[in-house]
């Protein structure tokens, strides 16, 4: 039998790695296309070592994977379903959103 600590383990370790906005971001930009090192410090505006970093963690993961053509090393999601993760999350967010500004409107008919 599965030891279900080990499972809970492993799926909070992945959604760890999504637990950052710099990964997020190379998540999306990433979306449609791959990215040098080099492209993603110039987009995210993060210094390289840190880039490198959060490629390092989302590589780990099984989030990207990487080619290299000479001297440049090309990362792409590795699997679009990762995708599939992330879409309900932003609804959910989207969701709240609402309900905030809902009750922001609401508070200032309120006098």
């Amino acid at each position: 039998m599965v030891n279900a600590e080990l499972v809970f383990g492993i799926k909070a370790d992945f959604l760890r790695s999504l637990a950052h906005p710099v990964r997020l971001q190379i998540i999306e930009l990433l979306k449609d296309r791959e990215a040098s090192v080099g492209e993603l410090v110039k987009a995210v505006g993060v210094e390289q070592s840190g880039i490198s970093k959060h490629l390092a963690v989302l590589r780990a993961a099984g989030i990207l994977s990487s080619r290299q053509e000479k001297a440049t090393v090309h990362y792409f999601i590795r699997d679009r379903a990762i995708f599939q993760v992330l879409r309900p999350i932003a609804e959910i967010l989207r969701k709240k959103l609402r309900e905030s500004q809902d009750i922001l409107a609401h508070l200032g008919e309120v006098k």
